[in-house]
């Protein structure tokens, strides 16, 4: 019979009451900014050309609290037809996340990659609501894969730094 020792070395105990591994929960997320704009209308309903949508989006993450990060994603879309503006949308969409024992490397991939990945359905969801209740049909990002856009900048950001200063 194994003494209580063995079991206890085996197993990895914890003392009671004692929580050491990396938490992360999403707490609240929601619509921070909306803008929404038709400066064309009516008339823009009437035009016979298809608009160019033009999408961009900027991720941000700031500290809140010792152990609560806000990440926001900025989704900017205007739709461009030959005549001028069909609408623009400005969407910031945020979301409060408790973190506990994350390793500090582990902190920047999850705020910049993971956390807008999780955001992103809802964001799109309102964003596409907007743009219909504007009177055009919804419009339905693409997904995106927000874990290769990171490793990119990180690639990009790490070849800028190993060039030799004064080089563009």
């Amino acid at each position: 019979m194994a003494d209580e020792a063995d079991i206890n070395s085996t197993i990895n105990v914890q003392p009671n009451g004692a929580d050491t591994g990396p938490q992360i929960a999403l707490i609240s997320q929601y619509v921070k900014d909306l803008s929404f704009e038709n400066p064309n209308a009516p008339a823009v309903y009437q035009w016979p050309d298809q608009p160019q949508i033009d999408v961009q989006f900027n991720i941000g993450a700031d500290k809140v609290g010792e152990e609560v990060l806000e990440v926001s994603l900025k989704i900017e879309v205007k739709a461009i037809a030959p005549q001028g503006t069909a609408f623009a949308v400005e969407l910031l969409y945020a979301a409060i996340f408790g973190m506990r024992n994350v390793p500090e490397d582990q902190i920047q991939p999850f705020m910049l990659a993971e956390a807008p990945r999780l955001i992103f359905p809802f964001a799109r969801r309102v964003l596409a609501d907007a743009i219909r209740d504007g009177g055009f049909p919804p419009l339905l990002l693409d997904p995106i894969d927000f874990g290769s856009l990171y490793m990119q900048q990180a690639q990009q950001m790490q070849a800028t730094a190993g060039e030799p200063a004064g080089h563009a």
